[in-house]
């Protein structure tokens, strides 16, 4: 079932606030992500634990970026009039899915599907 013009303008804002939320999080995270400054006299412990959050936060950037560009793909599909359709057999997305993750482009058997590959 297609969605009506309330859900379509629900999720659409739903998106824009994921976006803010997300691009908030990418500014917070340049301080944890600037390299580790060898040099500094601290303890060799400390160090490897500088280095992991440093990869941490790296991690959780890129899965950060990822998300966004897929926020913004889901943005232009809703100005296309195409939002809400699977981008791989153009069936309607379910609305508890696109509740949950507005910006996916794949209903759930293909998700299903692209991920058992």
């Amino acid at each position: 079932m297609e969605l009506s013009d309330a859900e379509q303008q629900q999720l659409g804002k739903k998106l824009l606030l994921l976006k803010a939320e997300i691009e908030q999080l990418l500014g917070d995270s340049v301080e944890s992500s600037r390299p580790v400054d060898l040099g500094l006299s601290i303890g060799r412990l400390s160090r490897v634990d500088a280095l992991q959050q440093q990869a941490m936060a790296k991690a959780n950037r890129e899965a950060h970026q990822r998300r966004l560009v897929l926020i913004d793909a889901a943005l232009r599909t809703l100005k296309s009039g195409r939002y809400g359709l699977c981008r791989s057999c153009d069936e309607p997305i379910s609305l508890k899915r696109l509740e949950a993750r507005p910006e996916t482009p794949f209903c759930i058997e293909c998700q299903t599907e692209r991920e058992g590959n």
